[in-house]
């Protein structure tokens, strides 16, 4: 697809702290030879609409590991609340980036394609502030799972809500179709440099969502659809179901090559 316009400079960040309640120091658990964070910038570094990666970090270690593998990195401040924060920290540094994508750093599987797909709208229309992503919703259960965050949105594909909760609670499920939030978000330049001074609203301390922020302020959230899955790493079981999806992935591309041989 040959979008209408491309800024020179479209920034991706992926904030990666060492420090984590349920698994201290996942960035550098190893998957098969490589740290998680090494594959994750690897994935990033496919998006095709990315002028530049940078890791950022507060922590010495992952700075090393960083630079082991030959990527671009940045300490930033130990106080920054949320990982937004660290990623503006980042972006204030590129003062000729038009486009920030905030990457979570703990998604060794991310779809280059999905990145990609999250900055399509604001690339051809400038008078968005914000996108980011929502998948169709397989599994019920997640429909009711506070942990999966749920968005719905207009006819435009602009936010109009995210929630922990179901929403809209429906007497039957089977007559709409719920998605479900990926944490990826773009933000123009301009608009993440403020994003930490906006008021926090009651919504945003009763969810627990930063994006409500912006929903509050009145300010527009674009949301792509997709059909990447997002695989987040917040445990080690879960590091352990990546690695058997890794390995799958490489038996399959196994046979195929011994069927065409």
């Amino acid at each position: 697809m040959v979008r209408s316009r491309v800024p020179s400079k479209i920034l991706g960040v992926i904030p990666a702290r060492y420090a984590s309640s349920r698994f201290p120091g996942k960035a550098l658990a190893h998957l098969d030879s490589r740290t998680m964070l090494e594959h994750v910038y690897d994935r990033v570094s496919m998006a095709r609409y990315l002028s530049s990666v940078v890791i950022a970090t507060d922590d010495e270690r992952i700075l090393h590991e960083a630079r082991r593998f030959g990527a671009r990195v940045q300490m930033t401040r130990e106080d920054h609340l949320s990982g937004t924060d660290r990623v503006a920290e980042v972006a204030s540094s590129f003062p000729d980036v038009e486009l920030v994508v905030n990457i979570q750093g703990d998604e060794p599987l991310i779809d280059p394609g999905a990145i990609d797909a999250a900055l399509f709208p604001l690339l051809d229309d400038p008078a968005i502030p914000m996108g980011t992503l929502k998948k169709r919703i397989e599994d019920p259960r997640e429909i009711s799972d506070p942990n999966v965050v749920k968005v719905v949105t207009d006819h435009f594909g602009n936010a109009l809500y995210f929630s922990r909760a179901a929403i809209p609670c429906t007497r039957d499920p089977g007559d709409f179709t719920h998605y479900k939030h990926t944490g990826l978000y773009v933000y123009r330049r301009e608009f993440l440099m403020g994003y930490s001074d906006l008021p926090v609203g009651p919504l945003e301390k009763a969810e627990k969502l930063e994006q409500l922020r912006a929903l509050e302020n009145g300010f527009t959230i674009r949301v792509v659809e997709t059909d990447y899955e997002s695989m987040g790493v917040d445990t080690p079981a879960d590091l352990e179901r990546v690695q058997l999806m890794l390995r799958a992935g490489r038996q399959a591309i196994n046979d195929s090559g011994v069927r065409n041989a």
